[in-house]
């Protein structure tokens, strides 16, 4: 169970405004901190008690817009740093664990099909102005790439030797200042075949769905209610079925604002429970920044 808890800051994402259409040309870099503390909950048979997480996350991230026949289409890479501290009680013996270093990188693709056609400079303003209600639907694939820290010996690593791909449908429809954004994504997992103690891990998919109700402000600033829920992903190890479904719920707020010409900033909260006896509690704090050019 610690073994699958591990990346905790980067599985079930929760991002408001991923299918914002902006000019294409547009490129924009920036870098994020995340910090997430919570309560790890595991199957009494690990003999593990009291345990707790500590991860601070940074990520590099960059974007760029670009028009794919008529349409606005967007690609995305990130790549995480992690430093994180595991603790707790193993057979009653106080136990911690520190790892330190680079977690899979994310490639994104995305394409909005419907209401977002590909734009540049005056006639990207003119359409927005002319375009107060509007809808917009989008598909995006992608892709947590195995190279993060991993060491076949642990239990506890950053990264997880394994592809994960993540197929993704969206649609925001959006009235003057107010906006409402949902997303339907499932997580697919190719096995890992050098899991720890030479076993195989497989991991079913998880299902999940996430909403954002955003309204924006004079002056660049806006706010974001946001929530998720998903369900799914139980692992198997040998072929061995391991019981352990996840269900998770998400809620939080995000708050945005710009600095005229180029400079964008958001703050963020996300709080995560575990809707089961197993699982992780945990709260995720965001500070980033962000480029336009």
């Amino acid at each position: 169970m610690l073994a699958l808890l591990c990346c905790v800051a980067l599985a079930q994402d929760n991002e408001p405004r991923r299918w914002t259409q902006l000019p294409v040309g547009t490129n924009i870099a920036g870098v994020s901190y995340l910090y997430t503390s919570g309560d790890i909950h595991v199957d009494p048979v690990l003999r593990i008690e009291d345990a707790h997480v500590h991860v601070h996350t940074i990520v590099a991230g960059y974007s760029h817009y670009f028009g794919l026949g008529d349409m606005t289409a967007r690609v995305d890479v990130q790549i995480p740093v992690q430093f994180g501290r595991w603790n707790g009680l193993l057979d009653g013996v106080p136990t911690s664990v520190s790892r330190d270093g680079l977690a899979d990188p994310r490639l994104r693709l995305s394409l909005n099909f419907v209401g977002s056609p590909a734009l540049e400079g005056e006639a990207f303003k003119d359409y927005i102005r002319s375009h107060e209600e509007r809808t917009v639907v989008g598909a995006a694939l992608a892709l947590r790439v195995p190279l993060g820290e991993y060491f076949d010996d642990k239990l506890i690593n950053l990264g997880e030797n394994r592809f994960s791909v993540e197929p993704q449908v969206g649609v925001v429809h959006t009235s003057g200042p107010w906006s409402g954004e949902l997303t339907g994504s499932i997580f697919l997992y190719t096995p890992n075949d050098d899991f720890f103690g030479g076993s195989t891990l497989r991991q079913d998919p998880l299902y999940t769905i996430q909403g954002h109700v955003v309204r924006t402000f004079d002056g660049g600033f806006w706010i974001s209610g946001d929530v998720a829920y998903g369900r799914g992903g139980e692992t198997a190890i040998d072929g061995v079925s391991r019981d352990d479904v996840r269900s998770n719920l998400l809620y939080g707020v995000t708050f945005g604002f710009t600095v005229p010409p180029v400079h964008s900033f958001r703050l963020g909260y996300l709080r995560r429970e575990t809707l089961n006896n197993v699982g992780l509690d945990a709260h995720n704090l965001l500070l980033s920044w962000s480029m336009r050019f």
